[in-house]
């Protein structure tokens, strides 16, 4: 039960709740992640018709959820494509950690690879920086001024299942420094050990899937799993104001100060799977009520979209906004005004 350190792990949380159909679009849409290099790394929603479970490069359900990306980590002219991932926050030097995602090679590919790294970083890696070429294969000391360390999978196996997602995962010790991590093929076409498949394209790639990205602390999951029972209660069908989910004037913006108690609030999801949970925002009644109203959903929406960068299933979670409907202070005094702005929750058992 550790805290998943990835931000966003399976890519649910996207720049819109509308259906996406964006060829080469994940690094505009993608909430926590990003690309390394100027490649054109793909997003794909089963709800699409176009960019879903049937593709442009073969057939794949994701491997939870609704979303998966897609990327070719092998092409003639040594092109290639990454996703980058920012941590939660920066590993503890000493500590030992477990990195897990799940790979599925695209119907139509022609190679299948054993050389598929996870580089990981200090700072976030810049496209075209200090000569590293733009949509070519990524040289990490081109790339990033920090430190960085390059890791492979536990045993040096071919993913070559197409009709399946098949798990990639190594461990490692951290240095004290780590924040980012780049997946993908850091070899040329030269150095890059690969297999022919059958297949039904005409052109020479290599491309996979990718899904459920997790980076775990395995001395904190032990930790967790003694002390756990020593948490404080928090009973079910209650509604709970958070005490430091602050946020600045007229804005829906999270407070880095914000984010620990939504944190431990996830938590205790984790541990409580069968539990669902509302989020109710709220304003003081200074201003407009029509802008109170769409503040405070905003403001819901926040802790909402940051519980599902965490990893928590949007199935899982809804966000309500009542303006200054609901007040438990007066509005006639600025100490009533800021008992007034505030963020609950109620967490709802779904058995």
């Amino acid at each position: 039960m550790a805290q998943n350190l990835v931000l966003n792990p399976s890519f649910e949380a996207h720049s819109s709740y509308k259906c996406l159909v964006n060829l080469g679009g994940f690094d505009q849409s993608i909430l926590k992640w990003s690309i390394p290099n100027y490649g054109s790394t793909d997003f794909f929603d089963s709800c699409s018709q176009v960019m879903g479970i049937n593709n442009y490069n073969g057939f794949q359900k994701p491997k939870s959820g609704t979303s998966y990306a897609g990327m070719y980590l092998y092409t003639n002219d040594n092109y290639r494509e990454y996703v980058q991932g920012q941590l939660s926050k920066t590993l503890i030097k000493g500590e030992k950690y477990k990195m897990t995602f799940y790979l599925s090679l695209a119907d139509k590919s022609s190679y299948v690879l054993t050389d598929i790294n996870v580089l990981i970083t200090e700072e976030k890696l810049k496209p075209c920086y200090h000569s590293n070429r733009c949509e070519k294969v990524i040289k990490p000391s081109k790339a990033t001024e920090g430190k960085f360390k390059m890791y492979s999978h536990s045993e040096e196996i071919y993913f070559a299942n197409k009709e399946t997602w098949m798990e990639y995962s190594f461990e490692f010790i951290a240095d004290g420094y780590e924040n980012y991590f780049s997946i993908g093929n850091f070899y040329r076409n030269t150095k890059t050990k690969k297999q022919t498949v059958l297949s039904t394209s005409e052109f020479y790639f290599s491309y996979y899937y990718i899904d459920d990205v997790s980076l775990k602390s395995l001395e904190k999951a032990q930790k967790e799993a003694i002390i756990v029972e020593d948490k404080p209660i928090i009973e079910n069908n209650t509604i709970y104001t958070f005490k430091n989910v602050l946020f600045e004037f007229d804005k829906s913006k999270l407070l880095p100060n914000s984010i620990t108690e939504i944190e431990d609030l996830y938590q205790h999801l984790l541990v409580h799977p069968n539990l669902k949970v509302e989020i109710y925002g709220h304003t003081d009644a200074v201003g407009l009520a029509t802008r109170n109203e769409k503040l405070s959903n905003l403001r819901a929406k926040a802790v909402s979209d940051y519980l599902i960068t965490l990893g928590l299933k949007k199935s899982r979670i809804k966000f309500f906004g009542f303006g200054s409907s609901k007040p438990v202070a007066t509005n006639n005094t600025k100490e009533g005004q800021e008992l007034n702005r505030r963020v609950e929750f109620k967490l709802i058992d779904s058995n």
